[in-house]
């Protein structure tokens, strides 16, 4: 099974904002700082799911087990419903994905569980300029 430990942060909300990706399995990790430019720090978790998601398709996995400190983004998959408009057509656009793989999993986690994702997310808003 493949852990991939996902998290989004901006600065200011709105602000520059990014992605961090951390997957382990397989004997190795793979880690992703993904700038997103502007937006919320909520829009940013969801873009993380996305992109996230997206990578574990391109590599072919099969059965995931992803790690969320962000609860909006747990209950949203689980639930497969979002309240507001731009988190509503992302969390589509990952469920159309999660339908693909034999096993997803998604489970809340503690942020002081998440402190890779985390630096990757906040490396990832400092490349927004560049």
């Amino acid at each position: 099974m493949i852990e991939v430990y996902i998290d989004g942060a901006s600065a200011g909300d709105p602000g520059p904002s990014g992605a961090g990706i951390f997957i382990k399995g397989h004997g190795g990790a793979e880690q992703y700082s993904i700038p997103l430019g502007t937006m919320s720090n909520h829009e940013a978790e969801f873009h993380a799911l996305l992109h996230a998601l997206k990578i574990c398709r391109k590599q072919n996995y099969q059965i995931v087990s992803f790690r969320t400190d962000s609860q909006a983004v747990e209950h949203a998959v689980e639930k497969r419903f979002a309240k507001k408009e731009p988190y509503r057509q992302l969390l589509e656009q990952s469920l159309k994905l999660v339908d693909e793989f034999d096993l997803f999993f998604i489970k809340w986690i503690p942020s002081k569980q998440n402190k890779v994702a985390d630096e990757l997310s906040r490396k990832a808003i400092l490349k927004n300029g560049e």
